[in-house]
């Protein structure tokens, strides 16, 4: 019910103070969405994965051998993913999504001397700047459109390969995250919350945004140190090292999500150890170091977003109404169900915190351990929330922290899970049907 009424004030009030002075800059508020009902191509597809995974989703995720429900994990959410964005068409829905003006694909032929592009990045980050890269472009470090300088390269060039790559590898983020579940919390924590892992609503931005892609590169980031941390890899030094990589990459591909290190902290927490540290401080220093070397500062960087964020709509849109916004965005990319498993994971949080063991011992029990894994997720996304960097548009710069949110629901009484995958089904349905997103 909170979540319910969350997301009606925020339409109600976000309405009125568009149409009286147009400071948010959306259409639909608080999503960056237009009204529009539609049916297409990928309805009964979706219609017929949402209801399988609703009728089937629990018994195959208790049943399957792991590795196997890892990999069916990836597939249906390909699935439910692919068929959202047919909903829209193919040109639409993917091969244009990531060519309009503000997106990476619009800047491949000045990366022809990707060299001397890197080394000129900051000089086109302000508006005032010459011949100034696009929002995206201009919104992230240099690693976001080099993805896609690459895939040019090998021949895999515009939308339609770019919008694949991005839902491809951005679902990937269910099996990154059933794996990090199972190495901290158990096995059956995990396979609970498989089913809500692959039907969470978020999987309407996931294709095709760009920010599912990196989404799924921070997720297998965390899965990676959890594997080093528990020693559950047969080579925890490697996958330290992996993971470092990635958390490297991470940072290179959106400023923002620096903020999964304190996902990381509970990460480590969690184990109780150090061992990974120097690893993954290698393989985060190696990426740094190689763009350093090319010629990019991120610091730099940073300093000259910020501004250029304060030159847009940011300027404008009021921080006093997204601080609160955004929060009903979160709700709809992550779904009711979502809401009711934080809802549990608040209330259990003074006992998974505290409990019956020393204060510095993290807990052992599983509930408890995910309790402390979500209350991570969620401080990564309130410090998100108030440095006033994302206001508006978080339905999709916040999907790496989608991705792990809806792990809460393996908390909700078994008895009910058909009822609540059925929630998302019809909230991710409903969003996809009635509104055009922007992205």
């Amino acid at each position: 019910m909170a979540g319910v009424l969350l997301v009606t004030a925020a339409a109600v009030v976000g309405t009125v103070i568009e149409r009286s002075n147009g400071s948010l800059h959306v259409n639909w508020p608080p999503l960056y969405a237009s009204w529009f009902p539609h049916l297409g191509p990928g309805t009964p597809a979706a219609l017929a994965v949402g209801a399988a995974v609703i009728l089937h989703g629990p018994s195959l995720a208790a049943r399957l051998p792991w590795r196997r429900l890892v990999l069916a994990g990836w597939v249906a959410a390909l699935a439910w993913t692919w068929s959202l964005a047919l909903i829209d068409g193919w040109q639409t829905g993917i091969a244009r999504r990531l060519t309009t003006a503000y997106e990476y694909l619009t800047v491949i032929r000045r990366f022809d001397d990707a060299g001397a592009a890197v080394r000129d990045f900051t000089h086109h980050i302000l508006n005032n700047g010459p011949d100034h890269w696009p929002a995206h472009v201009a919104g992230h470090p240099p690693a976001a459109v080099l993805t896609f300088v690459g895939l040019d390269r090998i021949g895999l060039g515009g939308g339609g390969w770019a919008g694949v790559w991005c839902l491809t590898v951005g679902t990937s983020a269910v099996a990154a995250v059933l794996v990090a579940l199972r190495a901290l919390t158990d096995e059956p924590t995990a396979r609970r919350a498989a089913p809500f892992l692959v039907l969470a609503p978020s999987a309407v931005w996931v294709g095709t945004s760009a920010d599912g892609y990196f989404a799924a590169v921070a997720a297998w980031s965390l899965a990676l140190l959890a594997l080093a941390a528990t020693r559950r890899s047969h080579h925890p030094a490697a996958a330290a090292l992996a993971s470092g990589i990635l958390f490297g990459l991470t940072c290179y591909l959106s400023y923002g999500l620096t903020l999964i290190v304190l996902i990381a902290g509970a990460v480590l927490w969690l184990t109780r150890t150090l061992r990974p540290l120097p690893f993954l401080a290698a393989g985060a220093g190696a990426v740094a170091a190689a763009f350093t070397l090319a010629g990019f500062s991120w610091w730099e960087g940073y300093q000259l977003l910020v501004e250029r964020y304060y030159q847009g709509a940011a300027a404008v849109r009021p921080y006093a109404y997204w601080v609160w916004g955004n929060l009903a965005c979160t709700v709809l990319i992550t779904g009711l169900a979502t809401v009711a498993g934080v809802r549990r994971t608040l209330v259990a949080a003074p006992t998974a915190l505290r409990g019956p063991r020393p204060s510095a011992e993290p807990p052992r029990n599983p509930t408890d351990r995910l309790v402390v894994l979500v209350l991570s997720v969620l401080l990564a996304v309130l410090v998100a929330d108030l440095s006033g960097m994302s206001k508006a548009e978080t339905e999709r710069i916040w999907l790496p922290f989608a991705a792990w949110l809806p792990a809460a629901c393996a908390l909700l009484p078994t008895a009910r899970h058909r009822h609540w995958l059925a929630a998302q089904a019809v909230l991710a349905l409903l969003l996809n049907h009635l509104l055009y997103t922007g992205w």
